[in-house]
């Protein structure tokens, strides 16, 4: 079954949406520049307000690698998220300290950008408009010369979503601006993206 990441939540509310709806993997964004940026004490908080069998994502974008550390080991978050230029002796150093999945996201544009995602020695990669969480999609075609499992992103929404997977086959798929009214989390969004792709594994 296609996992399903409900990426970018802040609020209290998102939590409840989220509860209610049950995907794989919440995601909890500590990029410095994003609008979406939680502190680690909000991030907390909403970890604690989330039902445990959901798995939380730390999305992170060249943070230092101590921040990212600290937030698995208090147990904020259990799978860490790449969106920098983080290097694989990043990875390393985060392997010996942590125990946890690690995804890197991988900007799409063209067929190099997909040889690199494959040889990737992240746990799982992402794939993604460069500069991510710009609600834009990228070449899918490309999909097509992916050797591994990977999580899709990028401009995910209600109205492509089912015909994405039923072609390709993600591992898992990562939405959030497309999910989102006026900058916040829209409830019914959230609702209708999850229902499509899980009536993509019905069909097939």
């Amino acid at each position: 079954m296609t996992k399903i990441k409900l990426c970018g939540l802040t609020r209290e509310e998102d939590i409840i949406a989220v509860n209610a709806l049950q995907p794989d993997y919440a995601g909890f964004v500590f990029a410095p520049k994003s609008k979406r940026l939680l502190t680690k004490e909000k991030a907390k908080v909403l970890r604690e307000q989330l039902q445990k069998e959901i798995q939380t994502v730390g999305v992170f974008q060249n943070n230092p690698l101590e921040e990212v550390v600290e937030l698995v080991q208090t147990g904020i978050i259990s799978v860490v998220q790449l969106h920098g230029a983080e290097t694989n002796g990043y990875l390393q150093s985060l392997r010996e300290q942590v125990d946890c999945v690690i995804i890197q996201a991988v900007g799409i544009n063209a067929l190099e950008d997909i040889e690199k995602a494959n040889t990737s020695i992240a746990d799982f990669v992402l794939l993604d408009k460069p500069g991510g969480g710009t609600g834009e999609t990228f070449p899918h075609s490309l999909l097509e010369h992916m050797k591994r499992e990977y999580f899709l992103a990028g401009g995910l929404g209600a109205e492509n979503v089912e015909g994405l997977v039923k072609t390709y086959h993600p591992y898992g798929v990562d939405v959030s601006s497309k999910i989102e009214t006026e900058g916040k989390k829209d409830p019914e969004k959230m609702k209708a993206f999850v229902e499509l792709v899980r009536a993509c594994e019905k069909d097939l």
